[in-house]
């Protein structure tokens, strides 16, 4: 049995199967909670040693802090001891002056009349004490230590009465109880609000009196070790749930959905539907606020470990449009329902999404190619921008080139041979000057380049092949010549 124990572990529970009994599944421990769901902590303080006396040195706070039970036993004790002490002391001094054997002489004068045995001088202090003077019992005037001793009972009383009326209010008007009536979900949930994950709860307050002031703060409750190897238990992380917008401030009167963006500084920035099975944690939420009745602060707090979150879900709605209000139905505070929610992580999801996609990655060949076309076109756009403003004589030369310029430059030369750089830059020409051509009257027209690559690349519209005119032979034939000039050749 025990090397079964050791194997599957003490939850799982071995039975004989030859009874015919069933096997029952493994049962999970139950969660220890460091804060319990109606927001007790808890915590206990032991081995405290000289450090007792702490208490006693504060001792109204320490009175307000107990329990009902002993602040009544406390009460009763108090004011039962402190009557009987004072009744003893009124009987001591009737005792020895001699009162108590003159009980009944009408010409002896006592120091306090009618004062007979104890149970008289113990109704004598209450009825003085409460200030009742039914007037039977009363104090002479030739008893000086009877004087001494009602100014003390008159003082000692009115300290008592200060001190245990006083905790005993201050515990009645506690705002503790004003905390039963704000609510928490009893799940917490995580689904997709404004297209970003969210981890929300619900909070509401059942009283018509509003929380003044009403602010909402989370802490989460996780154990983790240090990179230097410390570990810290319960360890304390803030958890943003709208400070920085001042979604925390609440305007608690109906219920509200407190959201926390899981994001990159988020501590569930890694938390997943499949990791959260494994995770152990705990979320703290505290709502603090004035009581607008008697303007003392509450807090109500209470918390949800890794259990009671529930991956894609919703809260269903609880306010409803009547006649001339809006109703909040509670039966539907607590309840969820399921919703589409991504599985994965928000740390998975951005990495998918700054991960390119193959169908939208051009290759390297279509990139070049599609380079290379709008080189040529601006190349091309550029020349005939350019040759425009030449003089009349060169664009008549330049007229018989264009067409073959345009097919070397669109039918995409060699690296090595392009007049453009980037398609995005223009082509620069500039005019050198008339060279005669060795076959005449021609001229070239250097076009300079940008860069290809690292070495600068010249075409020039003299190396392409020229188209030369077809020689004449003999006289220009007059004929042809304007009635002017055949004029001026006659003079001649």
């Amino acid at each position: 049995m025990s090397a079964l124990r050791r194997k599957f572990g003490e939850d799982y529970q071995v039975v004989n199967t030859n009874r015919g009994t069933t096997y029952t599944a493994p049962v999970k421990k139950k969660r220890q909670r460091f804060v319990e769901k109606n927001g007790r902590c808890n915590v206990q303080h032991g081995n405290l040693g000289g450090e007792t006396s702490r208490y006693i040195s504060d001792l109204f706070t320490t009175l307000v802090d107990l329990k009902w039970r002993w602040n009544l036993l406390i009460f009763i004790l108090t004011y039962t001891i402190a009557w009987l002490v004072m009744a003893s002391m009124w009987w001591i001094i009737a005792y020895i002056r001699g009162d108590l054997n003159h009980g009944h002489d009408q010409s002896y004068t006592p120091c306090v009349a009618n004062v007979y045995n104890f149970p008289s001088a113990f109704l004598f202090f209450i009825e003085t004490e409460a200030t009742i003077g039914y007037g039977y019992r009363y104090i002479t005037e030739k008893c000086p230590e009877g004087i001494i001793l009602f100014l003390f009972q008159s003082l000692l009383g009115s300290i008592v009465d200060a001190f245990l009326i006083g905790c005993m209010f201050i515990k009645m008007s506690q705002p503790k109880k004003r905390a039963e009536t704000l609510m928490f979900s009893q799940d917490a949930v995580i689904s997709q609000r404004d297209g970003k994950l969210c981890l929300m709860f619900r909070v509401g307050n059942l009283r018509n009196s509003h929380m003044v002031s009403a602010q909402i703060r989370c802490k989460l409750i996780k154990s983790r070790q240090t990179p230097e190897g410390e570990f810290l238990p319960l360890d304390q992380c803030e958890l943003d749930v709208g400070f920085g917008t001042g979604a925390d401030q609440l305007f608690l009167v109906s219920p509200l959905t407190i959201c926390h963006e899981i994001n990159p500084k988020s501590p569930f920035f890694e938390l997943s539907h499949r990791s959260l099975v494994n995770e152990q944690f705990e979320i703290v939420v505290i709502l603090e606020g004035i009581v607008e009745t008697t303007g003392m602060t509450c807090q109500a707090r209470t918390s949800y470990t890794e259990d009671e979150v529930l991956w894609g879900h919703r809260f269903l709605p609880v306010m409803s449009l009547e006649e001339g209000f809006f109703r909040v139905d509670y039966s539907q505070f607590h309840n969820t329902f399921e919703v589409p929610t991504p599985l994965y992580s928000v740390k998975e999801y951005e990495e998918k999404s700054s991960l390119p996609s193959p169908a939208a990655t051009p290759t390297l060949g279509e990139a070049r190619g599609r380079r290379e076309r709008v080189f040529s076109v601006d190349c091309i756009d550029t020349v005939e921008e350019r040759t425009g403003r030449l003089p009349s004589k060169l664009q008549r030369m330049s007229s018989g080139k264009e067409d073959l310029q345009r097919k070397v430059l669109k039918t995409g030369p060699q690296p090595s041979e392009r007049a453009c750089s980037t398609g995005d830059l223009p082509l620069k020409l500039q005019r050198v000057g008339s060279v005669p051509g060795p076959g005449g009257g021609e001229e070239r027209l250097p076009l300079t380049a940008l860069k290809v690559g690292s070495e600068p690349q010249v075409q020039s519209t003299g190396d392409l092949p020229q188209h030369k005119p077809p020689p004449t032979h003999g006289p220009r034939p007059e004929g042809n010549l304007p009635a002017k000039l055949r004029k001026m050749n006659a003079e001649r």
